[in-house]
């Protein structure tokens, strides 16, 4: 990565929560996502779907009794916001989007964020940690 590129990367503006592993987790950080992209008067509604799907997610397949999920927003210089989800459960990572079969009840999660970003992927440490994360450009 160039200079200008790691510039226009670095975050603006920041937050950061601990949400617990739980379903009223994945609603308090879908809820924490717009009260903040508000608060920074960003549109939310792609970055809201997104952090639904990834903290869903958390706490369905990386959920480990006593241990809570991070939420981390990152706003860029050049408009790009960065979403994070952080759980302490390497050992699963994502599946591909698309892996679902037609009669499957769920795995559709990350062809949805896939739809809704214009980037996502995985990072894994450190360990015990995995973090999925999705960009969405300036139209937010």
């Amino acid at each position: 990565m160039n200079t200008e590129t790691t510039q226009a990367m670095a975050p603006v503006r920041q937050f950061t929560a601990l949400m617990p592993s739980s379903p009223r987790g994945a609603h308090l950080a879908r809820r924490a996502v717009v009260r903040q992209l508000m608060a920074w008067e960003r549109p939310y509604e792609r970055a809201e779907h997104v952090v639904a799907e990834l903290a869903s997610n958390a706490v369905r397949h990386g959920h480990v009794p006593g241990r809570n999920f991070r939420l981390t927003l990152r706003l860029a210089a050049s408009g790009v916001l960065r979403v994070e989800v952080s759980d302490t459960c390497a050992e699963r990572l994502p599946r591909a989007p698309g892996a679902a079969g037609p009669d499957d009840e769920s795995g559709r999660g990350l062809a949805l964020v896939a739809a809704f970003a214009d980037r996502w992927g995985t990072e894994v440490g450190p360990e015990p940690r995995k973090t999925v994360w999705a960009e969405l450009g300036c139209g937010g």
